[in-house]
């Protein structure tokens, strides 16, 4: 029997969960989700409601990080797992972190009408984007010249962010971080994990 994913295509979450067991090999069964109507299994699985949940038997991961971890000591033909633990932390906590918390306030500017678009960005921008780019200038990936889970788990959050509004991420002076993006939008790995599968129902 399959591990079960239970999965919503855009949620960047689940994007790096589905690239971490793509990337493994391993096979599972995809169960796309409407968030306006969660399915009962999934949540009786993992109450909280959000995605990625993996159920592998007895064994539930509802924390995308988990099923990245998880499938990496499954298969992991490239090293990705190899890397200085301590610096992709630091990578991860600002990302899932602030930068998360702007990323949502940039996006939907409605739910936040006392806060300045320009300001938001400009934030993002010091936090997290410009420092991913000082370091993209000198490697090829965040932590060398090797692709590793790190680049993953942050990928689908800067995707996200670019495609708020494309124009103006276009316009920043970002060099190495748009190479970057650009090299994970064209890769096989990314597109094969963005099929378009029907909404599935208990």
């Amino acid at each position: 029997m399959l591990p079960i994913l239970y999965s919503y295509r855009r949620c960047p979450y689940a994007m790096r969960a589905r690239m971490a067991l793509q990337y493994s090999g391993i096979k599972v069964e995809h169960r796309e989700i409407e968030l306006r109507n969660k399915p009962q299994s999934m949540l009786l699985a993992s109450p909280k409601g959000t995605v990625p949940v993996l159920i592998v038997d007895d064994l539930i991961l509802d924390q995308s990080l988990e099923i990245i971890h998880w499938a990496l000591q499954k298969s992991d033909p490239d090293n990705w797992s190899e890397i200085d633990k301590d610096a992709a932390q630091i990578w991860i906590e600002k990302n899932d972190g602030p930068f998360k918390v702007l990323l949502d306030q940039y996006k939907y500017p409605n739910r936040h009408p006392n806060l300045n678009q320009n300001d938001v960005l400009n934030t993002a921008i010091e936090l997290l984007l410009k420092p991913m780019d000082d370091a993209l200038k000198s490697s090829q990936f965040l932590l060398g010249d090797k692709q590793s889970w790190l680049d993953v788990a942050i990928f689908p959050f800067i995707r996200q962010f670019s495609m708020v509004n494309l124009e103006r991420f276009d316009q920043l002076l970002l060099p190495a971080l748009k190479k970057w993006l650009a090299q994970f939008l064209q890769s096989e790995l990314f597109n094969a994990v963005m099929y378009k599968y029907p909404t599935w129902k208990d």
